[in-house]
């Protein structure tokens, strides 16, 4: 992950839970991380509605750990319209207005007007770009033959110049609030990439 988020004590390699699985160290330290992990993280997201519920979770993550996100999920997608960018670009003032009283999701208001704003721009994607949000967004994935595993967290990169040009064509697009490190972590959770790392039970499964 590249959110900053390293559970105190842990390794910076793998760690085998109690069910005799290899998972990365962040994966292994509370269970919500770990069914995100084993099921979700690196595997292939495809669709605009998917995609763009990542791309907004990112935006909302940043300054904060992913757990934050990941247990709030459910909150976002009943605020969000279920990630609907049809129902999410007509937001209006009252719609902000709920969403910043709304606990059940990260109440800030930059990130709430980016989430509207880049609805949106998925919207407007489907006539600029063949194939809309799915096409630009996978445009970007690095060939995985080219890609060592890395082994330890240390070796999991923040940015890839494939992140900062995809941050560069969404922005193009109308996005906001979606910088090179946030448009990486969307790689990463959307199986752009694998960062799983070498020896962890997880890698490659979304391709096998």
């Amino acid at each position: 992950m590249t959110d900053g988020t390293q559970p105190a004590g842990a390794s910076s390699g793998l760690v085998v839970g109690d069910d005799g699985l290899a998972r990365c160290s962040w994966g292994a330290s509370t269970p919500d991380y770990a069914v995100y992990h084993d099921g979700e993280w690196g595997r292939p997201v495809r669709g605009e509605t998917a995609l763009y519920e990542r791309f907004t979770l990112e935006a909302f993550q940043s300054g904060l750990s992913w757990l934050t996100i990941l247990r709030k999920r459910e909150g976002f997608r009943s605020a969000f319209a279920g990630f609907d960018a049809e129902q999410v670009a007509r937001f209006g003032p009252d719609d902000e207005a709920r969403l910043m009283a709304d606990p059940g999701i990260v109440r800030n208001r930059a990130k709430v007007a980016a989430a509207i704003t880049n609805a949106r721009a998925v919207l407007a994607m489907r006539d600029a770009v063949d194939g809309g949000l799915d096409a630009l967004v996978w445009s970007f994935a690095p060939d995985r033959a080219t890609r060592p595993a890395p082994a330890v967290l240390g070796d999991v990169p923040a940015t890839t110049p494939e992140s900062v040009a995809l941050s560069k064509a969404l922005k193009r697009n109308g996005f906001v609030f979606v910088g090179p490190t946030t448009a990486y972590a969307a790689m990463q959770a959307c199986g752009l990439v694998d960062d799983h790392l070498t020896g962890c039970h997880a890698r490659g499964a979304g391709w096998r």
